[in-house]
């Protein structure tokens, strides 16, 4: 069991940055979020370590896998320099392994997700035309126990009406209009403090992997289950 944990100063200077979303208090307050970001990284380094025992991850590090805490304001209504969160990503490896996995850290905001977030119109495709063909094979994955009580259903945008070049009246139409297929798990403040916090995520991801390696098995082949080269 690792020993990496997310100190209460992390969230402490969460808040308080959620407070304060200003370049003079960031200055001042420059050490201590040094200090919340080494964390941050101390404990993405654990997990990719826990997740490297039973999947393969792309990423290197933690500190490499953090998104930054500087916002790009260029473009947003919302000025404010800072997200006040943290949050990191990990990528499965090679191309016969497929899906990616999130972490949020935030003050009563905080969250796992996992799954497709964006993807290109040609694995969509491929999704799509997955569902078309084996939506009971859909159904039986997305129903399984440990997944349902861990993520909950399926989440992700969809389209209004069905897509361009599938049945509008087909048994899975409503799995057909998914443009994201994601699933999150909330966690609360007490959740990601706790000494075992690095563990549970890495044993709540686990649950995804059956879910994981079918779409990576989709995603690798055509639709007469040969390899894509």
């Amino acid at each position: 069991m690792t020993r990496a944990q997310l100190n209460k100063s992390t969230l402490t200077f969460l808040t308080k940055l959620s407070e304060n979303n200003n370049r003079e208090w960031f200055t001042s307050n420059k050490n201590t979020y040094l200090s919340s970001h080494q964390n941050l990284c101390d404990i993405a380094d654990a997990l990719i370590k826990e997740m490297n025992k039973h999947d393969q991850l792309e990423n290197e590090s933690g500190k490499k896998s953090l998104f930054r805490i500087y916002k790009d304001v260029r473009f947003s209504k919302d000025k404010s320099p800072y997200s006040p969160r943290f949050a990191f990503g990990l990528k499965r490896a090679t191309k016969l392994r497929r899906g990616g996995y999130y972490i949020h850290i935030q003050p009563g905001k905080s969250y796992l997700a996992c799954g497709f977030f964006a993807p290109n119109p040609e694995d969509l495709k491929r999704i799509r035309q997955d569902i078309e063909l084996n939506y009971v094979d859909w159904n039986k994955i997305l129903s399984q126990k440990k997944l349902k009580n861990s993520f909950g259903a399926m989440q992700g945008e969809k389209l209004l009406t069905s897509p361009k070049g599938f049945p509008k009246e087909h048994p899975a139409i409503e799995l057909l209009r998914y443009k994201q297929f994601i699933f999150r798990h909330p966690l609360n403040d007490s959740e990601i403090l706790a000494s075992d916090f690095v563990n549970k995520v890495n044993e709540l991801f686990k649950r995804m992997r059956p879910w994981l390696d079918y779409m990576s098995e989709v995603l690798t082949t055509d639709t007469n289950g040969e390899l894509i080269r």
